[in-house]
């Protein structure tokens, strides 16, 4: 694998690094590449229940990297904008949408900058802890671009309409309070990345199929029909029921000791 992204596998947690920090971890092409094969990578992985996404040194990502607009030619674009699976998503969006399409939770630890792309692929996330310092923004209009990562799939469910064209009209930085605020962020976290590491061990220690059923349930439902969200919940339910680990989780409760959970 490209070392632009590293994966590490330990005790069910798959921690992913944005490994450019001389760039704040900025997109280039081989980055897009190289997280395209990090999700493929997780997505194929036995044993991994929970990620950790965060970028090396001091942030976690400056969105596209400058040189890709100043020397990115036809061909370029037509390699960020090529779909790459049967969702439809291209290149591109796929670094942000693949999280949201992984079966198992995926936390992000925010430090430093989040902007354009950077802000986009941390929406992806279903947790996202980050540091008092952080600094976010839809920055692609002042490239004169609009964001196209995922953000239309990622944020629906998060801002409301009239917040999320503010934000990218103006391109405005705002902080973690904001964040906290407006819901683009889950918690303020002086160290966010030991809080999402400790929060992946717990989340670890639970039934993967219930955990992996309550991110199913959750993306799906959300704006589905009522019924369709409470057909759901009864399938995946019935699916549980009295299945290993939930048989499992069941005995481990009753005999006040530490599941032991097929993957």
């Amino acid at each position: 694998m490209d070392d632009r992204v590293v994966v590490t596998v330990n005790d069910y947690v798959a921690e992913v690094m944005l490994n450019r920090p001389d760039k704040f971890n900025a997109l280039d092409v081989g980055m897009f590449h190289a997280l395209a094969e990090a999700l493929q990578k997780l997505k194929d992985e036995r044993g991994v229940r929970v990620v950790v996404l965060h970028g090396s040194g001091d942030n976690f990502c400056a969105g596209i990297d400058l040189d890709v607009l100043r020397h990115g030619g036809e061909e370029t674009m037509r390699e960020l904008l090529s779909p790459v699976d049967n969702t439809g998503a291209t290149l591109a969006q796929w670094a942000a949408y693949g999280w949201r399409k992984l079966p198992m939770p995926v936390i992000c630890a925010l430090r430093g900058i989040a902007y354009g792309g950077g802000f986009q692929i941390a929406m992806g996330a279903d947790l996202r802890y980050a540091a008092p310092d952080v600094r976010m923004s839809i920055m692609e209009s002042k490239w004169g671009l609009i964001p196209d990562m995922a953000i239309s799939a990622t944020l629906r469910h998060l801002l409301p309409p009239d917040r999320l064209k503010e934000l990218a009209f103006s391109a405005d930085v705002f902080d973690a309070e904001e964040g906290l605020r407006l819901g683009t962020i889950t918690r303020i976290e002086k160290e966010p990345l030991e809080a999402a590491r400790r929060m992946a061990h717990e989340i670890a220690a639970r039934s993967p199929d219930a955990i992996r059923g309550i991110k199913r349930l959750v993306n799906e439902s959300w704006h589905a029909s009522e019924a369709g969200g409470l057909q759901l919940e009864a399938q995946i339910q019935v699916a549980l029921l009295q299945s290993p680990n939930q048989a499992e989780a069941v005995r481990a409760g009753l005999e006040k000791r530490p599941a032991k959970f097929a993957d």
